[in-house]
C-alpha cells in the first residue's frame, strides 16, 4: 500500500472500525438548512471539486423547482426548526428553475443561501435576479461565491486560467447591486489561518467588500479533502479525546436533496459531500432522513469532525 494512501479495511462497516472499534454516529438535534443540489453540470473544471462536477459531470440532473416545491411543502408538517434553504451544485445558476426555487424559498418566509462561482451563468441570469430582489428585497437572501484564494494566480491554480476576472466581475456586480455576499476559499496552500484571513481582508478592502474575514460565517475557510488519503475513523471515544461534538457537525442540522441521472424522483442524503453513495441515501422523503448518520466515510472525518468545517450556517 503506498505511503499516506487510504487503509482498505477503513470505513468498511458502517458500524464498526477497521479496529472493532464502534463507529461514531451522529443524530439529526434539528433540520435548520435543507440544501438542494440543483444538478453536477459546472461551467469550469477545477483541480480538486468538493462534489465532482464539471462541463460534462451530469450525474445528478437538474432538480427543478416543482420537485423543490414538494420539499418545502414537506418541512411544513415536520417538527423541525429550518431556517436556511441552501443551493449547491454544480453551479446553481445552470439550472434554469434557480429564480423560481428562489422566488418560491423567500415567498415561503426561508432565508436562502446560493454557492456559486459568480461567473458567465451568473451573468447570464442577472435579470432574473434583479427580479428576485424586487420582489423579496435581499436581507434573506445570500451569494457565497468561491474565491479560492486572496491571489489571482493560486486561485486560477484550482479554478484554471482566467477564471479570476469574471469571478471578480461577478462579485462587482451584486455588491453593486446591493446583494449580500459571503465568501468561501479553501486552505491546500499550507497557510496559516491568521495569514488567509488577513490576505482575503485585503481582498474584500480592495473590491469594497464589506466584509470581515475574521468573521468565519463571512469568510469560510474548506480544508481540503481526498478520499484516497489515509484519515483516521471516529469513533464513539473520539468525541471525547478530540473534544469535539456530535451535534456540532453538519449533518446533526443539515440535509441535501439531489435527483440522480435516471431516476424520476429526487433522494434524501445527510449533507452536501455525500451525494452519490448509496450508503447515505436516507430515502425519498424528510421524514424517512431523521435517522442518526454513521460516519463511515473518510470526508466525514477529515472535513466535518477533524477539519471542523460545514457548508450551513
Amino acid at each position: 500500500m503506498p505511503e499516506g494512501a487510504l487503509d482498505p479495511a477503513k470505513f468498511q462497516d458502517p458500524f464498526v472500525t477497521a479496529k472493532g472499534e464502534t463507529r461514531a454516529f451522529v443524530g439529526l438535534t434539528g433540520l435548520k438548512t435543507l440544501w438542494f443540489n440543483t444538478g453536477s453540470l459546472c461551467n469550469i473544471t477545477c483541480q480538486n471539486c468538493y462534489m465532482e462536477s464539471g462541463p460534462k459531470k451530469d450525474d445528478l440532473a437538474y432538480i427543478s423547482a416543482a420537485q423543490v416545491s414538494t420539499y418545502l411543502d414537506e418541512l411544513k408538517n415536520l417538527d423541525q426548526p429550518t431556517i436556511e434553504i441552501g443551493f449547491t451544485g454544480g453551479e446553481p445558476f445552470m439550472n434554469a428553475d434557480l429564480p423560481a426555487m428562489l422566488g418560491d424559498v423567500l415567498g415561503r418566509g426561508f432565508e436562502a443561501l446560493v454557492l456559486t462561482n459568480a461567473m458567465k451563468p451568473l451573468w447570464h441570469m442577472r435579470d432574473a435576479l434583479l427580479d428576485v430582489k424586487a420582489r423579496f428585497g435581499t436581507d434573506r437572501l445570500t451569494l457565497r461565491v468561491s474565491v479560492d484564494h486572496f491571489t489571482q494566480a493560486q486561485h486560477e491554480q484550482e479554478r484554471g486560467p482566467k477564471s479570476w476576472d469574471p469571478m471578480a466581475q461577478g462579485v462587482a456586480w451584486l455588491v453593486d447591486q446591493g446583494f449580500a455576499v459571503d465568501v468561501a476559499g479553501r486552505t491546500l496552500w499550507g497557510e496559516d489561518e491568521a495569514h488567509s484571513r488577513a490576505g482575503y481582508q485585503a481582498l474584500f478592502d480592495g473590491w469594497g467588500l464589506k466584509l470581515d474575514a475574521q468573521d468565519a460565517s463571512s469568510l469560510v475557510l474548506f480544508p481540503e479533502m481526498n478520499a484516497a488519503e489515509d484519515v483516521p475513523e471516529i469513533t464513539t471515544a473520539c468525541w471525547g479525546l478530540l473534544g469535539v461534538r456530535p451535534d456540532a457537525q453538519m449533518c446533526a442540522t443539515s440535509r441535501m436533496v439531489v435527483l440522480r441521472k435516471g431516476d424520476s424522483e429526487p433522494r434524501v442524503t445527510p449533507c452536501t459531500l455525500l451525494p452519490y453513495d448509496p450508503a447515505f441515501d436516507l430515502g425519498e422523503t424528510l421524514f424517512e432522513a431523521q435517522g442518526d448518520v454513521q460516519l463511515n466515510h473518510p470526508h466525514c472525518a477529515k472535513f466535518c469532525v477533524l477539519g471542523g468545517a460545514s457548508c450551513s450556517v
